[in-house]
């Protein structure tokens, strides 16, 4: 009597090697067929001018009409600097940040600008409903409906363009923003920026004196506080950490707008304190690069707004005595 020996079908076989068990069925073409999940990850961080995946927001795109697009984005439970205190709520100026990489995202992907190409911006504007901040159970996924207010404006080497933006959470409106960019060439940058170099770490002057405790610009740690005191009442120098992995996320040769953002809410709560401040919308314009081997004046005041029950806050930076950017913040007090 001849004894068979039987193979184990390699489907089966991996059954078994993963439950320790073999049900005898052989998965049929249905089975094999099943589709895939929808695989999501950031977009290339070269898109976003961004050095660390981890600081990229956007997941995606498609163009929805020539002048349309729907940009999809995640903000992470927890981020090191994007947060609230007391860590229940996204920060507002996360969503200018978002709305800043999707106008460079899309310059690249739709616009056909070359990756080593410069950008300017110009000005940068966010408004956010509070509500939609809250962090929940999961990451909070994001689609931005971004429209050019115009078709972009081309030469032969720049290409100028302005984004109008909705932003969205699920089916609730979060935010709306806008922002303007110009783009040249590196080599035309280069000459527009000769004599100022590249570097990550310059020093401040050491008569300076310490910076603002954090508590007093709401926030939790030293490193991320940009402010230091000046000799006159609602003014400060802007003495950011030049190691910052956020806010200095790679080298550059000018101090990045998203820096003055965040000097300009810090102003806007030193100048309030101990009442606390979120702003929760800013219309900031960028008049010239701030530089880093120039002192760097910040001031605040209070003007007046639209909203009665909000407080509403200009602010100004100034190197040399001539403007670098001017912002007015607005958001509610909330005692510490």
């Amino acid at each position: 009597m001849t004894l068979l020996a039987f193979r184990t079908p390699a489907p089966v076989l991996a059954t078994v090697l993963a439950t320790g068990t073999d049900s005898g069925t052989i998965p049929g073409p249905a089975a094999a067929a099943a589709p895939a999940p929808r695989l999501t990850s950031t977009v290339a961080k070269e898109y976003v001018h961004r050095a660390c995946h981890a600081e990229v927001f956007l997941t995606g795109s498609e163009q929805l009409t020539d002048s349309t697009f729907a940009v999809t984005a995640q903000w992470p439970r927890a981020h090191t600097f994007f947060g609230t205190p007391d860590g229940t709520r996204h920060d507002p100026i996360q969503a200018a940040e978002t709305i800043r990489q999707a106008g460079l995202y899309l310059a690249h992907t739709r616009f056909g600008v070359p990756l080593d190409h410069k950008f300017m911006m110009w000005n940068l504007d966010y408004t956010t409903r509070p509500r939609q901040l809250l962090i929940g159970a999961e990451p909070t996924d994001l689609t931005l409906e971004v429209r050019l207010s115009a078709e972009p404006r081309r030469t032969r080497t720049t290409v100028d363009f302005t984004l109008e933006t909705v932003v969205r959470r699920g089916p609730h409106l979060a935010g709306t923003g806008n922002a303007r960019f110009t783009t040249i060439p590196d080599s035309t940058y280069q000459r527009l920026r000769r004599g100022h170099h590249e570097t990550g770490h310059p020093a401040a002057p050491e008569e300076i004196g310490e910076p603002l405790p954090p508590a007093r610009v709401g926030r939790l740690r030293p490193c991320d506080v940009v402010l230091t005191p000046a000799d006159a009442p609602g003014a400060w120098h802007l003495t950011p950490d030049f190691w910052h992995p956020i806010l200095f996320d790679h080298a550059n040769d000018h101090i990045p707008g998203m820096v003055l953002l965040e000097a300009a809410r810090q102003a806007t709560n030193a100048l309030t304190s101990p009442v606390a401040v979120m702003p929760t919308a800013a219309a900031t314009t960028f008049h010239r690069y701030a530089e880093h081997d120039a002192p760097t004046v910040i001031t605040a005041r209070h003007t007046p707004g639209e909203d009665p029950d909000a407080l509403t806050t200009t602010v100004t930076g100034h190197q040399h005595g001539e403007p670098i950017f001017t912002t007015v913040l607005t958001g509610h007090p909330e005692h510490r």
